[in-house]
């Protein structure tokens, strides 16, 4: 049984390149600079801040509470979104984590994320000890680590977990491993915010904000109030002064009973359009009395249950106010979907609806994230395809934000990795294909010109479904010729000598140093398996 902890949470940061629209190979370098610095600012923008020494006397009294702290040694080799047959060079970092029963260590999910190497190192000591992934949420940035050699925890007990939220003002302690020293380090701060906020991806979840100072090192460590942890550190705002970001533990708990069967599923949440119930106006409009709260249904996919200017007055016995706030243990009042994951682990949420002026039941379906068109790779690495001097993959949520960069020239030639962004999948398996990189040079391409990151719509004028899809249609091509039409504008119809395009192949790969035309399981389609 996996052990338990609190809630966490989320911050969002996102910018696009603005100016005057750059040429076709400006573009490239814009995006292919954003991959190759995406770790980097990461961390930076997770755990940008300055640390301040803690008074002597402030610090944690209790030697157990040092000792349940670790230091985590990652060796990682991210995916490369524009030469998808290989990957990032080997980049090392470190971060912290915090003993929890079970004899399991918890961190943050970016902190071993795409690890290929993790060794965890204790509280005054120069050992370190090889650890795999037991279970990771990158929605939620929590991950369990466990150690090969488990006698390490005969001598490093597991910290207490606090069952109840801190209250505001309350002091507390960060205590892991920053940069800008070897040994351990314990800043003092208070807690000053609690909200139910956005974290990666779809999940929402609960956050507390500290003024305590925090650097990169600290991610994962953990925050404890009077010796017993509240939560684990997992972001900060740079541009400020003294603020971290916390999940407490509650939200922790949560996770480790999401993944007591190995798998993470996210917390459920409702998927529906919504406003506020403040304005005077469409109170009238819709005849709500005064007692009357809750949020308005803008848009409902499934109106069978939900329909539009449905009010949600509750979710379980909760009331909704007019801004969708509900009131919540200690005094604090959050966001409604605080409930909506707390009660929709079943897979519904019961709602109190006004429709007509009437009170209704509901039992709405709620999950945890959504069928997207280009979803995360969530921890995978890319599948990809290589035919002649052409490298084809499908477009992922991590792609489609590197594009962002160049998003102008994107939604200038209706690119659908920019104009279908954010929209769910319309079929089953729907994938948007793309080429990440430009064409490897050949012969068989001379004169064709392709601009940033086209879309591939037709092979022979069949509809690409998804690349295993493209896969079959080239394998099982017949015919003197192969033709290749885009979606949007600017982009050219290529037309190839179908023998000439699919003996390029071999020597692209020699000419490359590839080792591999495509990914596994695209190989096996290319094979007819």
């Amino acid at each position: 049984m996996i052990a338990r902890l609190a809630p966490a949470a989320r911050l969002v940061l996102g910018g696009r390149i603005m100016g005057p629209e750059p040429s076709h190979d400006r573009e490239r370098t814009l995006l292919m600079y954003g991959l190759m610095h995406g770790r980097a600012l990461l961390v930076i923008l997770l755990l940008g801040l300055t640390i301040r020494p803690l008074a002597a006397h402030a610090q944690p009294e209790d030697e157990a509470v040092r000792n349940s702290v670790v230091k985590i040694f990652t060796t990682a080799r991210t995916p490369n979104l524009f030469q998808p047959w290989t990957r990032q060079s080997p980049s090392e970092a470190t971060g912290s984590g915090v003993i929890i029963s079970g004899n399991l260590i918890l961190t943050n999910a970016h902190v071993v994320n795409y690890a290929r190497r993790i060794e965890v190192q204790p509280y005054q000591s120069s050992d370190k000890y090889e650890a795999e992934i037991v279970a990771i949420g990158r929605g939620i940035d929590l991950a369990l680590i466990r150690l090969e050699d488990e006698s390490f925890f005969d001598t490093h007990p597991a910290a207490t977990l606090t069952e109840k939220m801190p209250r505001i003002g309350s002091t507390v302690y960060a205590i892991g491993y920053p940069m800008g020293g070897d040994a351990l380090s314990v800043t003092a701060g208070i807690v000053s915010r609690l909200e139910f906020t956005q974290y990666n991806n779809d999940t929402l979840g609960q956050r507390l904000q500290v003024d305590t100072a925090l650097n990169p090192g600290n991610s994962g460590g953990p925050v404890f109030v009077d010796n017993e942890v509240v939560g684990v550190v997992f972001s900060g705002i740079p541009s400020a002064e003294n603020i971290g970001y916390v999940i407490p533990t509650d939200e922790i708990n949560m996770f480790l009973d999401d993944v007591e069967d190995g798998e993470y599923d996210g917390n459920p949440r409702m998927f529906v359009d919504m406003q506020t119930a403040e304005n005077p106006a469409v109170r009238d409009f819709l005849e709500l009395g005064s007692s009357d709260t809750g949020l308005i249904v803008t848009k409902a996919e499934d109106e069978s249950l939900l329909k539009r200017w449905d009010v949600i007055s509750a979710v379980g016995e909760h009331d909704i106010d007019n801004r969708g706030m509900v009131s919540v243990d200690g005094g604090f009042r959050l966001h409604f979907g605080y409930y909506v994951a707390k009660l929709g682990n079943e897979g519904t949420v019961p709602l109190t609806v006004i429709r007509d002026g009437e009170e209704i039941a509901v039992d709405f379906p709620v999950q945890a994230s959504r069928n997207y068109l280009q979803p995360p790779l969530d921890g995978a690495y890319p599948s990809y395809l290589i035919h002649g001097p052409m490298v084809f993959m499908a477009s992922t949520q991590e792609l489609a934000s590197a594009a962002s960069r160049a998003a102008g020239a994107l939604t200038a030639s209706r690119n659908p990795i920019v104009t279908r962004l954010g929209q769910e999948a319309s079929f089953e398996g729907e994938q948007i294909i793309t080429l990440p990189s430009p064409f490897f040079p050949h012969r068989v391409t001379k004169g064709y010109e392709l601009g940033i990151l086209p879309v591939l719509n037709t092979v022979n004028g069949v509809e690409v479904k998804n690349l295993k899809h493209l896969a079959e249609l080239l394998r099982d091509a017949e015919g003197e010729f192969i033709e290749f039409d885009f979606a949007g504008r600017t982009n050219e119809t290529l037309v190839f000598d179908r023998k000439d395009l699919e003996d390029s192949t071999e020597d692209v790969l020699d000419d490359a140093g590839i080792r591999s035309r495509a990914s596994d399981d695209i190989m096996d389609v290319l094979k007819g398996k």
